[in-house]
């Protein structure tokens, strides 16, 4: 069971954040830590390279190099801020190619959820009750009260474009998380 956890960003050596990964989770593993260390990831994104010689050719690449996320269980320090064990920064901060957390004075600082997401660390997963050409209530608070037309909906990144009456009758087209919207009742 996963208790209170947050992602932090620990900074490697160049050219070493998966072989990093793959020993945090073979001692997390060997030490029994599943209930303290819960994730590590390396965001990643597909592009297409063409070669010289015109072929396309999908690579994958780092999004943050010389980084690695890693999710930790937290308790709360004197000054209700969270803290992680010991134990786990310990385990962390001494492998190989790991030069320390990121953070104020290297002490690991979480990252916030919002950030966690605008990342591509996690991912969330948001079900919507509109569809293309539904109309539609703005919640972000940069357009608060505003009301639009649904244009498209990307799945894969939980974002929806709207089409949204400014003033003197000129639409403008925006795109926003699929959370930033709710139906027009």
């Amino acid at each position: 069971m996963e208790r209170d956890a947050r992602w932090y960003v620990i900074h490697t050596y160049s050219g070493y954040e998966n072989k990093v990964a793959a020993n945090i989770e073979k001692i997390v593993e060997n030490r029994g830590m599943q209930d303290q260390i819960f994730g590590v990831n390396i965001p990643t994104e597909t592009v297409v390279e063409i070669t010289e010689g015109g072929k396309r050719k999908e690579v994958e690449r780092k999004l943050y190099p010389g980084y690695v996320f890693v999710k930790i269980a937290v308790g709360m320090d004197n000054d209700d801020m969270p803290k992680i064990s010991d134990e786990s920064w310990f385990v962390v901060r001494n492998i190989r190619g790991v030069t320390g957390f990121v953070g104020p004075d290297n002490r690991p600082a979480p990252l916030d959820e919002d950030k966690v997401i605008e990342m591509g660390v996690e991912s969330r997963r948001v079900e919507v009750s509109y569809r293309v050409g539904d109309m539609v209530n703005i919640v972000h608070p940069s357009f608060e009260g505003f009301t639009g037309r649904v244009e498209s909906i990307n799945l894969e990144q939980n974002t929806v474009k709207i089409a949204i009456t400014a003033l003197f009758g000129k639409e403008t087209i925006t795109e926003l998380a699929m959370d930033w919207v709710e139906p027009l009742e």
